[in-house]
């Protein structure tokens, strides 16, 4: 049987990437079976990239949220940057190579490279590239067809350019946090959330793709700038766009939308299996999502309630008296669902055409039935983090089905393919970069 081609097959990408939105943007990529490497250095440890620090201390693990401190068993291990669940989540079907760009002889390698390559992904301020000397026109000098994909936080232009960020910083600037508390908090009490990260990640793998699809028309490569800001402004536009209409500012709305009621996470019966982590409060437990739009959609929920007196009251009657009593009808319905499981809410308002979905913890997505009738968590293997269960394939296609092929790269893992198959150095010279410290899988203590 004749082996499937990936979508992507043939197409080599290079890329200088930090945190979470470059590298998925070139985690997307990869799972499309473009060869992928990133460049990363011995001499300079990539904070929240591959980890919070290079050798975290086992009492800082015990006290951090999943997000940063997730490290097999909680141990950092002799080589904790290929431990970190932070990193590993964006490095499968990757490959990974070092060298020091401050030198010469590094920034050498990194144009012999680039000149084997068909893209380049970076997600850095825009000095630090200057700095480097790494530009659209030298990339061009090297490889004409080059497409080079730039993604900071606030564009390659204007006064902000320069200004360093995360995800949350960039989505906060862009109005997502004024939106997303709840009615009796101000901005300051909300946690930090990264849908810049996916979003400017998604969308740069898409323009990546459609510039490669140029290319296949034109023979011409692009720059594309993305700004991870402007990337994430459409998500709210309708918040824009009422303002530029009507001149309103939207605040918080909790977890209500207009023209909705109810609309509202319940408390359901049982404890959370989250309890008695650092970052919890004592009384979280489980939760269930419940939307009525109509009165087709609340008339459902009531039949599943059992019909109950309170639900024939005038003031519950139609969306806009419920939307206006929206507090006492909480009242009411949270103390339906305290007596019952948050998937049982679930399936019993599903059955009855209510939209309604139970709040999953990490182990409930894990054990979802759903998902794994569905193949979505694969197993994977990495020497220094061992074998586990990750996130599979976003999408699936019927003619070139997607799998993870490798598991999560390792620091400078495929230095001598990188160097000595794509580079083409002599042995020699390998051994001579090695010396001087460009190859490697520790980073450099300082």
């Amino acid at each position: 049987m004749a082996k499937t081609r990936l979508p992507l097959e043939g197409i080599r990408i290079a890329g200088i990437v930090v945190v979470w939105a470059g590298p998925w943007s070139m985690q997307l990529l990869a799972h499309m079976g473009a060869e992928t490497i990133r460049v990363e250095s011995c001499q300079r440890f990539p904070a929240m990239t591959r980890g919070l620090f290079p050798n975290p201390p086992k009492l800082l693990l015990d006290n951090m949220p999943p997000i940063m401190g997730g490290y097999p068993d909680r141990e950092p291990g002799d080589r904790p940057w290929n431990r970190s669940n932070h990193a590993n989540t964006t490095l499968y079907n990757q490959l990974t190579m070092t060298v020091d760009l401050t030198r010469p002889e590094g920034m050498d390698i990194f144009w012999r490279l680039i000149s084997k390559c068909d893209a380049f992904v970076e997600n850095n301020p825009p000095s630090t590239m200057d700095k480097l000397g790494i530009t659209y026109e030298k990339m061009k000098e090297v490889k004409p067809d080059i497409i080079m994909l730039r993604a900071p936080g606030y564009g390659l232009s204007g006064p902000w350019k320069d200004y360093r960020g995360l995800g949350s910083n960039f989505e906060e600037y862009a109005g997502h946090d004024i939106l997303r508390g709840y009615l009796d908090m101000d901005p300051s009490g909300h946690s930090m959330v990264f849908a810049c990260d996916h979003a400017a990640g998604a969308q740069g793998a898409f323009v990546l793709l459609a510039a490669l699809h140029y290319r296949n028309r034109t023979g011409k490569g692009q720059l594309i700038e993305l700004s991870q800001t402007e990337a994430f402004l459409p998500w709210i536009a309708q918040a824009l766009m009422d303002y530029d209409m009507n001149g309103r500012i939207q605040g918080t709305m909790g977890n209500r939308y207009p023209g909705a009621a109810p609309c509202g996470c319940y408390r359901c019966k049982g404890e959370s299996i989250a309890q008695g982590t650092s970052n919890l409060t004592p009384d979280q437990g489980n939760y269930v999502f419940i939307t009525c739009h109509n009165d087709e959609e609340w008339q459902g929920l009531c039949r599943a309630m059992g019909n109950s007196s309170w639900t024939k009251e005038e003031k519950f009657a139609d969306t806009i008296s419920r939307y206006k009593n929206q507090d006492e009808l909480d009242r009411h319905i949270e103390g339906w669902t305290r007596e019952r499981d948050h998937f049982e809410v679930m399936y019993m308002l599903q059955a009855e055409g209510v939209p309604a979905g139970p709040v999953e913890s990490y182990k409930d997505a894990y054990n979802d039935p759903q998902l794994k009738a569905r193949g979505f968590f694969e197993w994977a293997t990495q020497e220094d983090c061992g074998t586990h269960l990750y996130p599979g394939m976003p999408w699936k296609m019927s003619k070139t089905p997607l799998r993870i092929r490798r598991g999560p790269a390792r620091l400078g893992e495929d230095n001598e393919y990188v160097y000595k198959k794509i580079i083409r150095v002599s042995d020699e010279e390998y051994a001579k970069l090695d010396k001087e410290g460009h190859i490697g899988m520790d980073f450099v203590e300082p």
